[in-house]
């Protein structure tokens, strides 16, 4: 049995699970502008820009290269633990 992550599969997964969830604080942002995440997603997103086009896609763009940061870190730790696990059983 196979115990280790693939890079490929996880870093998609985790940048398409960010960019969605960028895009829906986006919507409930502007459908609920008492509850804006603007400030946030400026801090968090170097260069985003609050609705324009630009600041847009910039976010996207950065939300799916933020999932694949945390992928080039996480898959690495998880595959040597597992691999360590394995081992000692």
């Amino acid at each position: 049995m196979k115990n280790t992550l693939s890079f490929s599969a996880v870093g998609h997964a985790t940048s398409l699970f960010f960019s969605i969830s960028f895009f829906l604080c986006v919507v409930v942002s502007l459908l609920f502008p008492s509850h804006t995440m603007a400030k946030s997603l400026q801090e968090l997103l170097p260069g985003f820009e609050w609705l324009t086009w630009k600041g847009f896609f910039l976010g996207l763009i950065e939300s799916y290269g933020y999932g694949w940061y945390t992928t080039l870190i996480w898959v690495p730790i998880y595959n040597v633990l597992a691999r360590r696990q394995k081992q000692k059983a």
